[in-house]
């Protein structure tokens, strides 16, 4: 029972029944990695969303072209102690500036301000003092879906349709089975009017692209608006009270508002979940088709009316173009369904992998069909995809999307499809210091743009450079407050090593673009199913923090969406028994299996030695299963808690409140070191 074990340089006794399968992972990989990802890729996007800057006549432009962080170091870390000063380094960035009249291009390295630099140890040294960025846990960009009942006990559902930045969609229904849609939180209109604005003129049309159901029919009828230019000047009336509405003023208003990638931006988690709610396949699978449904290319039958649609078959429909689909209620009535016209990249069977052209995502069909279509060489295919990589996996909402969201909130009175929970980390993600640092600087650069507009302007062009139009003022000082005065941005806790490690690894639900004390729930404090193996359920703040403030699990790890991940041993479904490959999984995608507790006992085969064990089935429910139907096993006990919780000796026997105040206390130990 008592075998030798490895920590680091020691060789340790261990007591423990369970095997070790996976080692402890890099505690601080969190903060360091996210950092390593703003230096890297985070800057560069920031420079390339703002540039080119073009002046009012679009005769100047200034690109910037590359950057690096200078090696240089004014400073060492302990220099920057001593001295009271920050440890960073400079950012120079090589700006062009291009005059179209002469066709004069100057080039330039200019210097940017200096960036902090993080610490081997995950910290910040601002002023001479370590500071530590906390992770913040926001609702992630994506489409929501919740339910409501009224005083009549009518189902009624709502909608809301979340940017990384940008205006909010929101859908809701009343008593009398009308859809009506906010536009950036102003007064409510029926969604059909929005339908109208976007490109949907006449009756039947918006008919056609949403079934024929009682919600369409009822808004229609409560609809005013009968063409397009109404339907925009309604909206334009809504947003802008008081201003005299035109057509081309409301036109350009909607294509700013949702359609600008400056002003919209879903961000890649945002487009990812949009692709994944609003698939069609993960809404027609198990549903009976209500009529033929053939393959667009070769005419053939992929399934025929009345017969169920499979998954398999549903991921085909999808892959094969085809974005709407009539299925058979079970009251014999139909359901349009209509997709977000995304599919993956493997459905076109290309000779080359799209993710090499950094196209990961869904890419949008009727677009990659006609460049596939245009270029029949496939370097030159290449080459195009590549230039339109932006238009194939759009940052901001499209047309299309909007017609699914709505189809989906329509759809949802028939039964077909789910509501979101909105407290489930599947839901909420982690920024973390990369993000967080990558949005101040983006503000800090947009008030520098606004300053290089002025400067191309006022100075004289033939003599201007780059230095003389670009003012770091402002990205300078946007650094300096987040460092030095942002809520996330703390003093380090240095009581004692321990305290240290979990400051690093704290998640908070507060700060900007979060919520706030006062304004949270119950809910949102509570302990959720999705947080086993993420978020640990002890270690938390008594007092008005508790369950605001969270610690990360032993095991987990930040995706890069910024979800929280767990691993999980792979079972051999069927067999039962246990391999040694590993699988991390987040908490949406848990949801869909069946996974077995560490301590469950396992023959020296690795199989398991009962036949019907304890596991957690669809949705974190706890029930017994017969072993041959487990697909995962927890890879150890220590895993659903935090570090700080895990050093708590024999844990399991303690009640949950004392747990929670010894985690806490064990931070405030003070170490008798002789100094």
């Amino acid at each position: 029972m008592v075998h030798p074990v490895t920590y680091g340089k020691r060789v340790r006794m261990s007591y423990s029944r369970i095997d070790e399968v996976l080692d402890i992972p890099d505690l601080i990989e969190v903060q360091k990695s996210s950092y390593e990802w703003f230096l890297e890729e985070g800057l560069r996007e920031v420079f390339e969303d703002i540039s080119p800057i073009q002046d009012y006549t679009g005769n100047l432009i200034l690109e910037f072209v590359d950057y690096h962080i200078g090696k240089n170091l004014k400073y060492s870390e302990h220099e920057a102690r001593e001295r009271d000063t920050s440890y960073s380094a400079p950012l120079k960035v090589k700006a062009r500036l291009i005059n179209k009249e002469t066709g004069e291009v100057k080039e330039q390295e200019v210097f940017m301000g200096d960036i902090p630099l993080m610490t081997e140890n995950g910290t910040f040294i601002i002023n001479g003092a370590e500071r530590v960025v906390v992770s913040q846990l926001v609702r992630s960009p994506g489409v929501y879906y919740a339910e409501t009942i009224d005083k009549t006990g009518k189902r009624l559902y709502s909608s809301t349709v979340i940017p990384n930045r940008g205006a909010w969609l929101e859908y809701e229904s009343d008593s009398n089975d009308i859809v009506y849609v906010r536009v950036d939180r102003t007064r409510k209109l029926p969604i059909t009017t929005l339908l109208r604005a976007l490109k949907f003129q006449t009756d039947s049309e918006i008919i056609e692209v949403l079934g024929e159901t009682e919600q369409v029919l009822n808004t229609l009828e409560k609809d005013t608006t009968t063409n397009q230019e109404e339907g925009l000047l309604e909206i334009y009336k809504r947003l802008r009270p008081g201003e005299p509405p035109t057509v081309e003023s409301a036109r350009n208003l909607i294509n700013n508002l949702f359609f600008d990638p400056k002003r919209y931006d879903l961000a890649k988690v945002g487009r990812y979940k949009f692709n994944k709610k609003l698939a069609l396949y993960n809404r027609i699978s198990g549903k009976k088709a209500a009529e033929d449904i053939y393959d667009l290319e070769t005419g053939e039958i992929l399934v025929s009316e009345g017969e169920k649609i499979t998954r398999d078959k549903a991921i085909e429909i999808e892959n094969s173009g085809i974005n709407v689909v009539d299925i058979l209620l079970d009251n014999g009535r139909k359901a349009r369904v209509v997709g977000n016209n995304f599919v993956s990249g493997k459905a076109f069977n290309l000779p080359f992998s799209l993710e090499e052209l950094g196209l990961k995502e869904k890419v949008y069909y009727p677009l990659m069909k006609e460049l596939i279509e245009a270029f029949e060489d496939e370097e030159e295919l290449k080459k195009a995809i590549e230039e339109r990589v932006k238009d194939l996996s759009p940052k901001n909402i499209t047309i299309d999307d909007i017609v699914a969201s709505i189809n989906y909130e329509i759809n949802l009175f028939n039964g077909v499809g789910s509501t979101d929970d909105i407290d489930h980390l599947g839901n909420r993600r982690l920024r973390s210091v990369g993000e967080l640092m990558q949005n101040q600087f983006r503000i800090g650069l947009s008030r520098m743009e606004r300053v290089v507009r002025e400067r191309m302007t006022i100075q004289d062009i033939d003599v201007a450079t780059p230095q003389d139009l670009i003012n770091i003022r402002p990205v300078v000082a946007s650094i300096k407050e987040f460092f030095g005065s942002s809520q996330l941005s703390q003093f380090m806790d240095q009581t004692n090593p321990l305290a240290e490690l979990t400051h690093k690894r704290r998640m908070s639900a507060l700060g900007p673009g979060g919520l706030s004390r006062d304004r949270a729930g119950f809910e949102v404090r509570d302990v959720h199913h999705s947080h086993y193996g993420r978020m640990c359920p002890i270690e938390t703040p008594e007092g008005p923090n508790i369950g605001l403030i969270t610690s990360l699990t032993t095991y987990a790890r930040i995706n890069e969406y910024g979800f929280i991940e767990t691993p999980y041993r792979k079972v051999l479904k069927g067999e039962g028994r246990v391999t040694g490959e590993i699988e991390y999984l987040t908490a949406d995608v848990e949801d869909e299996f069946i996974i077995a507790q560490s301590n469950e006992i396992l023959t020296p085969e690795g199989a398991f030695e009962n036949s019907r064990v304890v596991a957690r089935g669809k949705n974190g429910v706890i029930d017994i299963f017969p072993s041959n139907e487990v697909d995962y096993m927890d890879v150890s006990p220590k895993q659903i808690v935090s570090v700080g919780t895990a050093m708590i000796p024999f844990l399991e026997n303690d009640d949950a409140n004392r747990a929670l105040m010894g985690a806490n206390m064990q931070r405030q130990a003070v170490p008798l070191l002789k100094t």
